[in-house]
């Protein structure tokens, strides 16, 4: 979700930081959050929700919600320097992490951010594959029935997805397409919406709500445990929005101070998306009980009406061809840019431009390193995809890597700093035991989300 600021100044009026006034409210702040939030984490709910029961399945994602709020609110306070309403400003998470715990801790937070950012194109790749095979398979079973065996290798379209995302990765500029953010806000409701509508119109049709209070059954109480695990992660991943919150506040007007609007709009925007979520996890598992598909899209609890699951995959696939490239690659070239262009200034191949003229198109800029560096980063989330094809682990994973230090230690750490919190005082004991119980929490579901990869990939 790219947030964009307007270039026009008003009436010759700008914000006290020489910019542009802004002009973002809570409802246009809440809007910008549920769609950044609400993406392809929605498809695996029902089988996160499977694996719970219909007591923990609930009860998870209300805490996880519950959770998001006390991060937003502290990474909130941090958006203004010293004082709320007339401080310095942190126009992103980066440059709070800059301002208020230095050098070290910005390192070990861009590291971890840009892992993420890593593993979200990996994710996008499988989940691309994945939706174009189900397109395939649902037009197969149409044709020739639920029985017909209808299998489709996903790796060919794993390299697809990799040859379309080096073209697009050439495309100058194509960061700055705001329109791209409206295509994938549509997409993402679309296939989202779909879903719910399916699990629902099955558990009507059903006549009866499936499922049970423990969730699937296991050989082994380990072998539940893992599962377990690997539901939690599947729900962290679907809730934080700590990456992109500043640069989300940094779109409102003031009066009143930004941080009273952004928790305004933050509960707002969670009550909305907890609200979907539920429905989604709960609708899908009420359809298919302990038989809900890892991704409710392609899993094939739905074979009727096939146009319909076409549709709601030719949407998820959009969506993330467009969110690979905007949302999660772009960082990591823009980044790579920066520090080879700092590093090597004397370089023709770091810093020359080539112009190549292509017969009907206009002139065309080349540089070196961007190809070289984008060929390799599109080529390297491939062969990762392709080797760990697994879907709800690969969420699993990256839900439980990003969701303690990027949505609690670092907003923790910098609350204190920001308000000047005493050590051992009740506030400082009680945040510091809030980041020790997710901590634990999102351990819990690294490990069984690693162990989750590897029975998939040794099975």
């Amino acid at each position: 979700m790219a947030v964009q600021h307007s270039l026009q100044v008003i009436d010759g009026r700008c914000d006290d930081d020489g910019s542009p006034p802004r002009t973002g409210t809570a409802w246009t702040c809440a809007a910008h959050i549920i769609t950044a939030v609400i993406g392809s984490g929605v498809l695996s709910l029902a089988w996160g929700v499977a694996q719970l029961g219909w007591v923990a399945g609930p009860a998870c994602m209300l805490c996880f919600a519950l959770v998001t709020y006390v991060s937003a609110s502290l990474l909130s306070d941090c958006y203004r320097c010293h004082d709320a309403e007339k401080g310095p400003r942190n126009r992103s998470y980066m440059d709070a992490v800059r301002v208020y715990l230095g050098k070290k801790q910005t390192w070990a937070c861009g590291s971890l951010q840009y892992l993420s950012l890593y593993g979200c194109g990996v994710a996008y790749t499988i989940t691309t594959a994945t939706s174009i095979r189900a397109i395939l398979k649902a037009n197969c079973y149409h044709a020739h029935g639920h029985d017909a065996p209808c299998s489709f290798d996903g790796s060919y379209y794993m390299l697809m997805f990799g040859g379309v995302q080096l073209l697009l990765s050439s495309i100058p500029d194509f960061h700055d397409m705001a329109w791209l953010s409206v295509v994938a806000a549509v997409m993402s409701f679309s296939y989202a919406f779909i879903g719910l509508g399916l699990g629902l119109a099955n558990t009507i049709s059903n006549g009866v709500i499936k499922g049970s209070i423990t969730g699937v059954p296991m050989k082994t109480p380990v072998a539940k445990v893992w599962r377990v695990s690997q539901a939690i992660g599947d729900i962290a991943f679907a809730y934080p929005y700590s990456l992109i919150l500043l640069e989300i506040q940094d779109t409102l007007k003031s009066p009143p101070a930004e941080n009273k609007t952004m928790k305004k709009a933050s509960i707002i925007s969670i009550l909305v998306t907890t609200f979907f979520y539920l429905c989604c996890g709960c609708f899908g598992y009420a359809a298919f009980g302990n038989d809900a598909p890892g991704n409710l899209l392609t899993g094939f609890g739905f074979y009727e009406p096939y146009w319909l699951i076409d549709f709601a995959n030719a949407c998820i696939i959009l969506h993330l061809l467009g969110g690979y490239q905007q949302v999660y690659s772009q960082p990591i070239y823009q980044f790579a840019d920066r520090h080879f262009a700092e590093r090597y200034p004397g370089s023709g191949f770091v810093n020359d431009f080539h112009t190549v003229k292509v017969p009907l198109l206009p002139p065309y800029r080349v540089n070196l390193l961007r190809v070289c560096f984008r060929t390799a980063y599109v080529a390297s989330t491939t062969a990762v995809a392709i080797f760990f094809p697994y879907f709800n682990e690969i969420l699993a994973l990256l839900g439980a890597l990003n969701f303690w230090p990027l949505a609690i230690y670092f907003p923790v750490e910098m609350y204190f700093i920001q308000r000047k919190v005493p050590r051992w005082s009740t506030r400082w004991l009680l945040l510091q035991g809030f980041s020790t119980v997710c901590l634990l929490i999102s351990a819990f579901a690294l490990v069984g989300s690693i162990q989750g990869v590897i029975s998939q990939k040794l099975g």
